[in-house]
């Protein structure tokens, strides 16, 4: 199975992390915005990242391969079968991928993507819109959510945490970090699923990357 992808995408980030709980061995093949690499826009027509190549079955976008990928590979089960588990899975990926990804975004766009992989300035008043303003009422919400268990559905790891989890690096990047004194539920349970071994590795290599960036 090839993924193609980047490392920075929180959507790429997500799958790398499901593949790695699930135990699905795949090679990872680094795509840029717009990249005109043949298998990839052949994956992916609308030149969006993630995309898959499984021997041959061509899928793009983070949710769709998940999803087919769960119906591929049900154990162990990250997307509950419990109607109501499962609602609420849905339910957080969309806040991940949607919300929390989008105010993310915005500002690790525009103050490196923009500047440092497009060779244009970004928009900082956006930026700095978004981390003073949608920020904080994101991470309120997230406090309030987390369980005592520590993971956010069904008292046990799903696609919900990874999903919500991995934006997180998109916000350490722009110097945005969890303040563990006003959210400390999110600073702790974020730690606890960014240290997993199925995000570990790609974290620490995408840092590498960032501070050569950054530097």
């Amino acid at each position: 199975m090839i993924i193609y992808g980047s490392l920075v995408s929180p959507f790429v980030r997500k799958l790398l992390a499901y593949l790695g709980e699930k135990g699905i061995e795949f090679e990872l093949k680094g795509v840029g915005i717009g990249d005109p690499d043949p298998g990839f826009r052949a994956a992916s027509p609308l030149g969006k990242m993630p995309a898959m190549d499984d021997d041959g079955f061509m899928l793009a976008d983070s949710s769709a391969i998940i999803q087919y990928l769960e119906a591929k590979h049900p154990a162990p089960e990250l997307i509950p079968a419990d109607p109501q588990e499962r609602g609420q899975v849905i339910w957080w990926e969309e806040f991940g991928d949607t919300v929390f990804a989008a105010c993310s975004g915005k500002m690790f766009f525009n103050r490196i993507v923009a500047p440092k992989f497009l060779g244009r300035e970004g928009d900082l008043a956006a930026a700095a819109l978004a981390e003073s303003e949608e920020l904080p009422k994101l991470l309120d919400y997230l406090e309030s959510a987390i369980p005592a268990s520590g993971f956010l559905v069904g008292d046990r790891l799903t696609l919900a945490d990874l999903a919500v989890a991995s934006p997180l690096m998109n916000f350490k990047h722009c110097g945005s970090v969890v303040d563990a004194a006003t959210h400390p539920k999110v600073a702790a349970w974020s730690a606890a699923i960014l240290a997993r071994p199925s995000f570990a590795p790609w974290v620490a290599k995408e840092e590498r990357m960032m501070a050569k960036v950054l530097a």
